[in-house]
């Protein structure tokens, strides 16, 4: 089925949207135009691709957005810090296990970006708005999956991590509602993808916002009490407010809906639903890289804080104060990665090679001159920060030295967020997925092992390991970037232009 207005010539139906698709940018960093520009424009190049000026212009609305949700992840801790060590060690427990569904349906999302992107561009309407349904409808039942898998048991997935007795009580309620939370957050992330694959980031900005307006309230109401009217519940109240806010998403994203013209991509209908048979193929085999990439992360991660849960409550607290307080200077990184995605995509697609390779230079470059001034940032004000965040002086010891080594290893960190960028936007996901497993499998996840197991080393040097595994990875990025094959995956271009 096709768009009736086609202009004729035009590629048609489901399997050719899907078609080729290594040659799509990455819109998840395009610029932000108004709702309603649709697809009029949508796969033109701009005037200053690949200048410093056209990336930062790309990567600031994602920044901006990211900065939203890094400030709301730092309200929970600091709410937490009233109730302790304990209570903040079982938020992070929780939520390391809510990444790992978060990172699976972050992968699907991205297949959406795709997958409607390649309809929008070739001014298949009708076709975008299939993708739509198709995303929405796998995002909904994988959302549901996860619930099942990791929320009806919580107390057997978070005893993989080691807590103690007292947190894992107060982690497992908590990783319940959160879990439940995912559910709507898996139709939130396909809509905003939608909204960023029709190049308006704006509007995912601003619901962006209102979430966190509503996850703030509600936590200083949930988690405290309000007098004999509401009753204060502590870390489930932590959960209970995750749940609201993902409610107070979708009701934003659905009236954005309600809104979209009848020619928009975003006007999904029955119709639409029904013929998502040959569509959802295509967004499966999409996704699976980066699926597998995140869930070799994510997987790792849950190996890893086993390991910090070994050394007690006052370093599980320490690792989920310092992953917050840090990911704010991870935000750049990922800007810039984003918006060397877009720039990429568009300069191989033109034929430019060397355009493609200057802009990810750039980016890279940027990236990286951003990360050591944050990384000293952190350095200097480690303690404050720490002691500002921290329940007790215990968990503030165990703090800085985690910090020390974040900030350490930050060029490294940007640096490989922004070159795996690139390869995304060049349709290279296996380049990524291999960086992945090289620095969590190989250097992460069994030096952690040795250092807790055989060694039986300091907490600092469990921190260390971290170093490694951000290191390898970029490592790896930058030779597999010169060797410069990443552009034969467009077809088409010598890697010798």
């Amino acid at each position: 089925m096709t768009d009736a207005n086609a202009p004729s010539g035009a590629r048609t139906g489901a399997s050719e949207v899907e078609e080729d698709l290594e040659a799509l940018p990455d819109p998840e960093g395009g610029p932000a135009n108004p709702a309603g520009a649709l697809a009029v424009g949508a796969g033109a190049p701009h005037r200053s691709l690949g200048t410093r000026r056209e990336i930062w212009r790309l990567a600031l609305p994602v920044m901006a957005s990211m900065t939203l949700a890094s400030a709301v992840g730092m309200v929970d801790v600091w709410m937490m810090k009233g109730l302790g060590a304990t209570a903040q060690a079982a938020v992070g427990f929780g939520s390391q296990a809510f990444m790992l569904a978060q990172a699976v349906l972050f992968a699907l999302s991205f297949a959406c970006v795709s997958l409607m992107a390649r309809a929008i561009g070739a001014k298949q309407v009708g076709d975008a708005r299939r993708a739509l349904a198709a995303s929405l409808t796998v995002s909904l039942g994988v959302g549901v999956l996860l619930f099942l898998l990791m929320g009806a048991a919580p107390h057997v997935v978070l005893s993989y991590m080691n807590p103690e007795p007292a947190v894992l009580e107060l982690a497992a309620p908590y990783l319940q509602l959160v879990m439940l939370a995912t559910i709507l957050m898996s139709l939130s992330l396909t809509f905003e993808s939608a909204l960023r694959a029709n190049r308006d980031t704006v509007t995912p900005m601003l619901v962006t916002a209102l979430v966190a307006v509503a996850k703030i309230g509600l936590n200083a109401l949930l988690i405290f009490g309000y007098g004999d009217a509401v009753p204060a519940l502590g870390v489930a109240g932590a959960g209970w407010a995750t749940l609201g806010a993902q409610g107070v998403a979708l009701l934003g994203f659905a009236l954005v809906r309600a809104r979209a013209g009848a020619d928009s991509p975003l006007a999904v209908t029955g119709r639409d639903f029904a013929s998502i048979g040959t569509i959802v193929p295509g967004l499966l085999r999409i996704a699976a890289p980066g699926v597998v990439e995140r869930a070799i992360l994510q997987g790792a991660m849950f190996t890893y804080v086993s390991a910090v849960g070994t050394y007690g409550t006052y370093a599980a607290a320490a690792y989920t104060i310092g992953v917050r307080l840090l990911s704010f200077s991870w935000i750049p990184g990922n800007g810039f990665s984003q918006a060397a995605a877009t720039i990429v995509g568009q300069s191989l697609g033109a034929g430019d090679l060397k355009g493609a390779e200057r802009a990810t230079r750039r980016a890279a470059s940027l990236s990286v001159t951003v990360a050591i001034g944050m990384g000293v940032i952190a350095a200097f004000a480690d303690r404050p920060l720490a002691e500002t965040f921290a329940a007790d002086p215990h968990t503030v010891d165990a703090l800085i030295p985690f910090m020390m080594c974040l900030a350490v290893a930050q060029p490294f960190m940007q640096l490989h967020f922004t070159l795996a960028g690139a390869f995304r936007g060049a349709g290279d996901t296996v380049t990524s997925l291999i960086a992945a497993v090289i620095g969590n499998w190989v250097f992460r996840v069994p030096f952690a092992w040795l250092v807790t197991n055989v060694l039986h080393a300091d907490l600092i040097w469990v921190w260390a390991v971290l170093m490694l595994d951000h290191v390898a990875r970029a490592i790896w990025l930058v030779w597999a970037f010169r060797r410069r094959d990443w552009a034969k995956r467009l077809g088409g271009i010598s890697a010798s232009a």
